[in-house]
């Protein structure tokens, strides 16, 4: 398979329309967008960016919930960004942006829209977000997030109680047992690694989710618990 050829000024023009932000440094914004299976040169793929551009979004989350609740405990901060900052959204926010139209990616990585390529959609965004850092700094880079989150993090659901907690409640409630997280897979480098989570409760089938932290998998999987057995409202596509 041949490497990724540049992109044409056309191809980068839509997609700086469609992200909102024109770069200086081209060769940024052709990196955030190439999977590792286009076969790029060497370090050309955006892994290193998403890297950054996670920590970046989870600053610029952080201040803006901060800013944003001001009544709010640490605690429910801290589940609105674990929301915020999940796969789940940042994916979202991919596709409300179209980005799979600019995806670059080699023959074995196919239907970008389809469920399993969520973490792509996802971490495309995060090397978007520390691209547009490392070309405009912060002040840019924070304009993208709060264009693309700010609506999302003043959303009822983003102020949900922490999921592990409510399945406790429900399951010591409902079952009068305490539901019990095992770690299935551990996968990806060392500096991103993504945990997958299995919840048991006796009576109910169980869950799986799969995140970047332990912690973050066992929330997915409770979540789907809860919105599955009506805990939850499950929230609209």
């Amino acid at each position: 398979m041949k490497s990724a050829k540049p992109l044409n000024d056309d191809y980068r023009g839509r997609l700086e329309a469609a992200i909102g932000y024109a770069f200086t440094a081209k060769e940024r914004l052709d990196r955030a967008i190439t999977h590792a299976s286009a076969r790029p040169a060497k370090g050309s793929n955006y892994e290193r960016l998403e890297f950054l551009g996670d920590r970046v979004l989870g600053l610029c989350v952080a201040e803006l919930l901060f800013q944003t609740f001001r009544e709010a405990s640490e605690g429910e901060l801290s589940v609105r960004l674990n929301h915020l900052v999940s796969a789940e959204t940042c994916a979202k926010v991919s596709d409300d942006l179209g980005l799979h139209q600019f995806i670059r990616t080699g023959a074995d990585v196919k239907k970008l829209t389809a469920k399993p390529m969520m973490n792509v959609r996802a971490d495309v965004v995060e090397a978007l977000i520390a691209a547009i850092y490392l070309d405009g700094g912060l002040e840019a880079a924070r304009g993208f997030i709060l264009r693309n989150w700010q609506e999302r993090a003043r959303s009822e659901h983003g102020g949900r109680r922490d999921a592990k907690t409510e399945l406790q409640e429900w399951a010591h409630a409902k079952f009068s047992t305490t539901p019990v997280y095992r770690i299935d897979e551990r996968s990806g480098p060392d500096h991103d690694p993504r945990f997958t989570v299995t919840v048991e409760i006796a009576g109910v089938a169980p869950a799986t989710g799969t995140e970047r932290s332990k912690r973050a998998a066992e929330q997915a999987a409770a979540t789907k618990i809860l919105e599955r057995e009506g805990v939850w409202q499950k929230p609209e596509d």
